[in-house]
């Protein structure tokens, strides 16, 4: 496997550079664990987990003032291979969009991806039982990574390494989902097609101050479809409807303070089951399954792309199977200044409840 590896981590750096292009590619073996983070996830870890990362991203040369905020950031598209090395989890395969941030006269480096996985093994009740992590062939994929970079250690060739976090879940969208969560140790390299790339970035560009923005007021409607806990039970709709307030504290940060309205289908569903097979606990049929919480969250605005998250509390919850506490991280875009679309994450700690996708208003 480790030879295999280096092959395509030398065939990846073969490419010839040019003058002036601002793209760069990025190759990395990977080795490193698996976190548990429930009791029915221990007997899937009978190994270490390797993978291998690719990815070709641009360098931003300043043109835009995104970019000058940022610091000058990557952004591009990354492919990732990982084998659990366990057979019950099988391997995944995983595309999406990526950016790299940097700090330290940007010899440190958070990188933060997202994209949708595919896995060879997953959940099955007659040959693969024991994968409760997946319970769908396509998954959500989430990285984060941090890492000492130095992009020219000899001429185009840079070097990096770090740890990266990784994270696998198809949100609930079916059950079995416990999702996998790894830490591994990334070692790589990585050509910058151009050896004398220059940013040129608008010296007359003016500054725009956000300390007189008004306060803005949000309508956000999100949906999908989820499965409760119990395998086989069934997909049903949901829909979360919210209401916030945000206000803007400077050029990257928002506030937000809110509430919502949770109306999820399978938490119906499981009510009934759970009258049914636990009557000791004396929950009945008829319980209100509606919840309504109340969140604060934070908004990190790029471009028209924004990273969200949130937390929040329930303070009406008759079913009271979940945790008080709920979270939720995302991406945002903005259409417009006014209206917006988002793909969002929501869980309970470290258990997915639903993957859903928003449109906004923005007054």
């Amino acid at each position: 496997m480790r030879k295999i590896y280096c092959f395509i981590l030398l065939s990846t750096l073969a490419a010839v550079g040019q003058k002036q292009n601002p793209f760069a590619v990025e190759a990395a073996v990977l080795r490193g664990n698996i976190l548990p983070h429930t009791e029915d996830m221990y007997h899937l870890v009978n190994g270490h987990p390797e993978a291998l990362w690719l990815s070709v991203y641009k360098r931003s040369d300043g043109s835009k003032e995104w970019q000058q905020a940022y610091n000058y950031p990557d952004f591009g598209v990354f492919f990732l291979y990982q084998d659990f090395n366990s057979q019950p989890l099988g391997q995944n395969y995983s595309v999406g969009a990526l950016y790299n941030f940097y700090f330290l006269n940007r010899h440190l480096q958070l990188k933060l991806s997202q994209g949708i996985a595919y896995t060879t093994n997953p959940y099955d009740k007659e040959t693969n039982s024991k994968n409760k992590a997946f319970g769908t062939r396509i998954m959500d994929n989430t990285n984060i990574g941090l890492a000492y970079d130095n992009q020219n250690l000899f001429k185009n060739i840079g070097f990096h390494a770090g740890l990266l976090f990784s994270h696998y879940s198809n949100g609930r969208v079916k059950s079995p989902n416990s999702g996998i969560n790894t830490y591994v140790l990334n070692v790589g390299l990585n050509y910058n097609f151009s050896s004398d790339f220059k940013r040129q970035p608008d010296t007359v560009l003016v500054k725009k101050s956000f300390k007189n923005e008004p306060i803005h007021y949000n309508f956000v409607l999100r949906t999908g479809i989820n499965e409760s806990p119990i395998i086989g039970s069934g997909q049903y709709p949901f829909y979360h409807i919210g209401f916030y307030a945000d206000k803007r504290l400077n050029r990257k940060s928002a506030l937000q303070l809110g509430t919502e309205l949770f109306l999820t289908e399978s938490v119906k569903e499981y009510i009934k089951y759970y009258s049914i097979a636990y009557p000791e606990f004396n929950v009945s049929a008829n319980t209100d399954y509606k919840r309504v919480g109340v969140f604060v969250g934070h908004e990190l605005l790029i471009n028209k792309i924004s990273l969200e998250a949130q937390v929040g509390y329930y303070v009406y919850q008759p079913f009271k199977k979940d945790t008080v506490i709920y979270d939720r991280l995302g991406l945002k875009y903005y259409f417009t200044p006014k209206i917006f679309g988002g793909f969002t994450i929501k869980t309970h700690l470290f258990l997915a409840e639903a993957l859903e996708f928003g449109i906004g208003y923005r007054i």
